[in-house]
């Protein structure tokens, strides 16, 4: 604070001044009035030096974060005229300041300056990137509606919407090098386990009449396959898609994705992902596990081969009549917990509401079963006939796995509980409706109803519907049964234990969709959409980081929770002096002040300060 009089009035009245820097603007406001130089003769025979002693005692208290002033209310006061189209909010978001902190440790201003040194860009891609970043996870929109809404964050970026675009660019044009950094990187913040890694994919659609075409190259002949193409929906959307792998670790933290057109087969996608990601590993090895979607021969085989291991789902129902057999054959079934013989047939009829059969109620019983298969090793061998001619043959290995069959009562339970009520809907639906009129489905209602045709000789045929008792009972074979195929001698209990885990991956797109709301897409084109998920991955990412971390200090919440607190850390402007937090305090906003140390829980802020939290977490 400093004295501010007019040096050239007979009477000067002396005011208390403040200066500050609010953001990129620097200015002054006088906040107290100290008297009119007539006034103060009476109370001190020199006016000017009783100013001056006051500043300094105003400037000791401000030393201490403390400090008065007079603010002037005038309600009839009328707001200044703007330009504007829409008034924007005086109240600025400093919450993502948390998030900065985690993608400055990600050092991806290093990555950018390396990708852009021969370039000449008037913008600065790392400082788009993290804005887009936090968006995504605070305010998800489109990236014009986030170019829009700039100016709800403290630091108010300057850059122009093309610029958005280019960066878009810059990132799909270094894809790999873009994942790779973001790994290797985000071990400085938690440590990676790459034991296990967890593969699965998700769909996203387009609202869009027709799919992309494909486009063939006159000279070379090569064709270049449309990306957005329509291919199976869980949803049974009649939409073109895109579809996207996860790669995770144990703890749900991503490592890698890959992002491919909607018609390619998912099955396709696993093993040129994991070749990538091995890469990004530098070799080391892994056990990849998925469900049952993503276990195909082929991919069983190649993580047969170099010391590298899997562990997959397996249907029941797929399995061969001799391993069918083994699975329902009641010998060789253990207790999940220690190991007791068991046997399934008990375990389906005791009575699970008695007190002593809780814990047999949250046991499950187990059987191990060798699957060792013959599988093509892509190699020929010539074979000499009878009649002396040589073919060739395709070439077999055997391919060394074991199956790890588990039953639970509770499943059991849980599985009759849900076709209970499928077969109650179907009931209602013969009652009310024609069946034929239902979309039919592999899972749908509709499957447990039978169509039964009779006329006599010359006459059209009648349809009567009825419930199909055969359906019901082959289902009810399988209830409570699970199987894992493995070629690892590990304890049984140990790969349960980790395939137990492959739910987190579905978690993760879950918040991909619901909470970051990655679709729509907002794009057309191939490179654009592949950026797009770039920038939902490294929003992922970085909310993965921060919930481990919350993890490691003790404490857990919701995403929902951690997202709306950090929606919620606003601070209004108050006459360009100070800000006052808008936001109360909370169990989430302590442990985030605890865990970063940024004191975001003042009610009041000078500007100063805020912009000094700024720097630091950049530099």
């Amino acid at each position: 604070m400093k004295l501010y009089y007019d040096k050239r009035a007979k009477d000067p009245i002396y005011y208390v001044q403040q200066g500050y820097r609010n953001g990129k603007k620097t200015t002054t406001r006088n906040v107290a009035v100290i008297g009119k130089h007539s006034e103060l003769l009476k109370i001190t025979d020199d006016p000017l030096a009783y100013a001056r002693k006051e500043i300094e005692i105003r400037n000791k208290a401000l030393g201490g974060n403390k400090f008065s002033m007079e603010v002037k209310v005038d309600f009839d006061e009328r707001l200044k005229p703007n330009d504007g189209i829409v008034s924007l909010s005086n109240q600025v978001n400093v919450g993502y300041f948390i998030l900065q902190r985690l993608y400055r440790d990600l050092k991806l201003d290093v990555f950018f300056q390396r990708v852009t040194q021969e370039g000449k860009n008037t913008f600065n891609p790392n400082e788009i990137n993290r804005f887009l970043t936090y968006a995504r996870i605070l305010d998800p929109d489109s990236k014009q509606g986030t170019f829009d809404s700039l100016s709800s964050y403290y630091e108010q970026p300057n850059f122009e919407y093309v610029h958005i675009l280019r960066t878009m660019d810059i990132l799909q044009s270094n894809y790999d090098e873009y994942m790779s950094h973001l790994f290797h990187h985000s071990n400085n913040i938690v440590a990676r386990d790459t034991s296990v890694c967890y593969f699965d994919c998700t769909n996203y659609y387009f609202e869009i009449e027709t799919d992309d075409d494909d486009y063939v190259d006159d000279v070379t002949g090569e064709t270049l396959k449309g990306f957005r193409k329509y291919g199976p929906s869980k949803e049974h959307r009649p939409n073109p898609l895109v579809q996207m792998g996860l790669f995770m670790d144990s703890r749900g933290i991503p490592l890698s994705m890959c992002v491919n057109s909607g018609s390619d087969n998912e099955q396709l996608c696993a093993v040129p992902a994991e070749k990538q990601m091995a890469k990004m590993l530098n070799g080391k090895r892994f056990i990849y596990c998925a469900d049952a979607g993503l276990g195909s021969v082929g991919i069983r085989k190649f993580n047969s081969m170099r010391g590298r291991a899997f562990i997959v789902t397996q249907s029941i129902k797929k399995l061969s009549d001799v391993l069918q057999r083994a699975v329902f054959n009641d010998y060789g079934y253990r207790l999940l917990s220690d190991n007791r013989n068991i046997s399934v047939e008990w375990m389906k009829t005791f009575d699970r509401n008695k007190e002593g059969n809780r814990a047999y109620y949250n046991d499950s019983a187990y059987k191990v079963i060798a699957a060792d298969r013959a599988v093509d090793v892509g190699l020929c061998d010539e074979v000499i006939s009878k009649n002396g001619k040589v073919r060739k043959v395709k070439s077999k290995a055997m391919l060394k796995q074991r199956l790890i069959i588990t039953f639970s009562r509770k499943m059991l339970e849980y599985q009759r509980y849900i076709r209970n009520r499928q077969i109650a809907r179907a009931k209602r639906l013969l009652e009310s409706k024609d069946p034929d009129s239902i979309k039919k489905g592999p899972h749908d209602t509709t499957r447990f109803i039978k169509r039964i045709s009779t006329s006599k000789s010359g006459e059209k045929a009648i349809d009567t519907y009825t419930i199909n008792e055969a359906v019901i009972q082959e289902e009810e074979k399988y209830d409570g049964f699970y199987a894992i195929a493995t070629n690892l001698e590990d304890a049984p209990k140990s790969i349960i234990e980790i395939s137990s885990k492959r739910h987190k991956i579905e978690d993760c797109f879950r918040v991909l969709k619901t909470n970051f709301s990655a679709r729509p897409v907002y794009h057309r084109k191939r490179e654009r959409i592949t950026a797009h998920f770039m920038i939902c991955y490294t929003a992922l990412l970085i909310y993965r980081l921060l919930e481990a971390k919350l993890d490691d200090y003790g404490k857990h919440f919701t995403i929902e929770s951690v997202l709306e607190t950090l929606k919620n850390m606003n601070v209004a402007n108050v006459h360009d002096l100070y800000y006052t937090a808008t936001y109360n305090g909370s169990q989430v906003c302590t442990v985030f002040n605890n865990l970063f140390g940024l004191g975001l829980d003042r009610r009041y802020y000078q500007p100063k300060d805020l912009n000094k939290k700024i720097k630091n977490i950049l530099r």
